[in-house]
């Protein structure tokens, strides 16, 4: 999350970090704006999906690993839609590729499964993805917000802060 934030900072856009409460190492990094504190992983997901329009893997852990695949499943099982996948550092991803193929193989994932992912060491590359998958599907700039999440309608004040704009 740290190149993502850093990113936003060095664009001179604004960048809010979910951060997990942990006994240990796990505090905000330095290039967020604002930061949501929370207790539990699973609310963290959530809030990074509700608030997402494409996913970027980069080379990473388990918690990468874990955020990647349930974003497969959500969109594999149609709770999410139209979020582009793309998963960079060829190299790194290689055995994840021979995977996907031995489970094709298996009938443990169909083709169209093995469409979701977009593989690529280019950021113009990922550029494009995302710009022609959101005008593609028409994605909202800013979900609704969810009173379960006790979250308030926007004002144009927030909307700068989360949109860089």
């Amino acid at each position: 999350m740290e190149a993502a934030n850093r990113g936003a900072r060095e664009a001179g856009g604004r960048s809010v970090g979910c951060n997990i409460r942990l006994p240990m190492e796990q505090k905000p990094n330095a290039y967020v704006d604002r930061t949501v504190e929370l207790d539990h992983f699973f609310v963290r997901k959530v809030m990074l999906f509700k608030y997402s329009y494409a996913f970027v893997i980069l080379p990473g852990g388990f918690g990468t690993m874990d955020e990647f695949f349930e974003a497969l499943t959500l969109i594999q099982t149609g709770k999410i839609h139209n979020f582009p996948v793309i998963v960079m550092g060829n190299e790194y991803w290689a055995s994840l590729r021979e995977l996907t193929a031995r489970m094709l193989g298996a009938g443990t994932i169909s083709p169209q499964d093995l469409s979701l992912l977009h593989y690529t060491d280019s950021v113009d590359e990922v550029i494009d993805i995302i710009s022609v998958e959101t005008e593609r599907f028409n994605l909202k700039r800013h979900p609704s917000p969810r009173r379960i999440l006790r979250e308030r309608k926007l004002s144009l004040s927030n909307v700068h802060l989360l949109n860089g704009h």
